[in-house]
């Protein structure tokens, strides 16, 4: 009976001292969360500068061949922690924040053309002693490294796209009618309640975020306004089609089947444009596969790296 009611004590006070982090200490609170999820993946939190001054922040764990992940617009490496528990005992993963979001530089009047982001993504995996390795990409980050794989063909061993972006003769999905009819881009965010309405368009089944995490994920969205209207831009200028054509790199291509940022009718056209492609259309999942079903997300994965001749 003490032993119970002692439990009972110690999980009040653990109660209330959540609450108290939460109100009074925020920002360290979400941290926490962040880095926790961080150590249930394996990866851990490093930095590198290139040539011109910039530096790169990035995530690194497990073993096994180099799988390089690249995150989406507006995103940060740590799209990648829900699917990385499941990669980290196959793959030595590596996922950086682009030049110009999360935690890396973030230099004005900067070329942010997924050429010039390919290039600079370069120079990091020669830093890191990198030679070949598969490369993965989310939206934005799959416009890159369908980029790079047509610039270093010889480096990248696959790609793993998710809803790639570069697309651009595919039909409108949700976001360019409202970007079209508002001029408003609902992947942007000046205030917290826009913020939260991002995560609305771009995931069906979103993982569950306290609050407090997705109020400290916006300061740093909101303070990154100006610079994503600029970079989208430069983005929505550059289609990857034509640069893709003939590409012959073994590619496992995933599409959210209720995307409403990036039209599912995409695929084909890639299809059309690969030479060597596998599509998985997963349905009820939205812009965001590998955090909206990382297990099977990255089971498929797994499976299309494995059957890949040697």
């Amino acid at each position: 009976m003490k032993l119970v009611k002692s439990l009972t004590i110690l999980l009040v006070i653990a109660v209330i001292g959540i609450f108290a982090s939460v109100h009074f200490a925020p920002l360290k609170t979400a941290t926490f969360l962040v880095e926790f999820k961080r150590d249930i993946a394996g990866l851990e939190r490093k930095t590198i500068s290139l040539a011109d001054g910039n530096q790169y922040v990035y995530l690194e764990g497990g073993k096994g061949e180099t799988l390089v992940l690249l995150h989406g617009f507006g995103a940060d490496k740590d799209n990648f922690t829900e699917v990385s528990p499941y990669l980290t005992g196959d793959f030595h993963v590596i996922a950086p924040d682009h030049i110009g979001f999360g935690e890396s530089s973030k230099p004005t009047g900067a070329d942010y053309s997924p050429i010039a982001q390919a290039q600079r993504l370069h120079e990091l995996v020669a830093r890191l002693g990198l030679e070949r390795f598969h490369l993965g990409g989310s939206s934005m980050g799959g416009h890159i490294a369908m980029t790079y794989a047509t610039l270093y063909p010889h480096e990248v061993k696959s790609l793993w796209l998710l809803d790639p972006g570069g697309v651009w003769s595919a039909p409108e999905a949700e976001m360019r009618t409202i970007i079209r009819k508002t001029g408003v881009n609902p992947l942007t965010a000046k205030t917290p309640e826009e913020f939260r309405k991002v995560f609305d368009i771009v995931m069906s089944k979103p993982p569950f975020i306290p609050g407090f995490v997705l109020d400290e994920m916006a300061k740093k969205r909101i303070a990154n306004f100006d610079l994503e209207q600029n970079i989208f831009a430069q983005l929505s200028a550059d289609n990857v089609e034509e640069r893709v054509r003939g590409l012959t790199t073994p590619t496992l291509l995933v599409w959210g089947a209720e995307d409403r940022v990036l039209n599912p009718e995409a695929a084909p056209i890639l299809e059309g444009l690969l030479t060597n492609v596998k599509t998985i259309i997963m349905p009820g999942i939205g812009h965001l596969p590998m955090l909206e079903a990382p297990k099977q997300t990255a089971t498929d994965l797994k499976a299309f790296i494995a059957d890949l001749p040697e």
